[in-house]
């Protein structure tokens, strides 16, 4: 435990937040048996390359990220197109799971709801959101991107979508914009947030910053009504 401790802290002082890992275990989790993935408003982060996808598809509605991704060669294919469409570019069906990691949150109520709909029609066996729990206000970063936030999602109500909602990144009120821990001294409080998901928020995501919601995909029902 003390060496496990350590190794955290050390994490901390050279600027990552262990919490995030975490994450990415959780969502890598919540992929298994799914070797095809649509990454939904990718962006240029290399996430499915640290997943470790077989293979994956992005579509990025941002030339200069879009681009980014294509000269990076992040997905075996990148899409240029607007997330509200997805049924313009994919076929139902088309990818064993479809993911919108930090996405719906960028986009008013109504396409959000429009979003989790295309992206259970694209998957054949799994859709997966992480978003932060309610709305968490957020700035551009230049002009003409798309990072400001729109709307915010509850764990209750994806829910009742039918979604299995864990609670990621420790107690809500700990984070702000992009995630980022908003107190200090950070190691105290990066702790705070980690100890905080294993032992309380993971059961309680109506609790949490952040919320990473799952869902099995069954061919018969839509969890959004029309």
């Amino acid at each position: 435990m003390k060496s496990r401790t350590n190794s955290i802290i050390s994490l901390i002082k050279r600027g990552y937040d262990p919490a995030q890992i975490l994450v990415m275990l959780a969502i890598r989790r919540s992929l298994a048996g799914c070797e095809d993935v649509l990454d939904v408003g990718c962006g240029k982060a290399p996430t499915m390359k640290l997943l470790g996808a077989p293979h994956s598809t992005g579509i990025e509605a941002y030339r200069p990220d879009f681009e980014e991704a294509q000269r990076r060669k992040l997905h075996d294919r990148v899409v240029l197109g607007d997330i509200r469409n997805l049924s313009q570019y994919f076929a139902p069906k088309q990818f064993d799971a479809c993911v919108a990691l930090d996405v719906i949150e960028h986009l008013p109520k109504d396409d959000g709801l429009k979003l989790i709909k295309d992206m259970e029609r694209i998957a054949k066996k799994r859709v997966v959101f992480f978003t932060p729990n309610g709305f968490l206000p957020q700035r551009h970063a230049t002009d003409d991107d798309l990072q400001v936030h729109l709307s915010g999602w509850e764990a209750s109500e994806m829910g009742q979508y039918g979604y299995h909602v864990i609670g990621l990144l420790g107690p809500k009120g700990l984070r702000g914009e992009e995630h980022a821990l908003k107190r200090r001294p950070l190691i105290f409080w990066a702790v705070i947030s980690i100890l905080g998901q294993i032992f309380w928020t993971r059961h309680h995501p109506e609790k949490a910053a952040a919320i990473l919601c799952v869902r099995t995909i069954h061919a018969q029902k839509d969890s959004v009504t029309a």
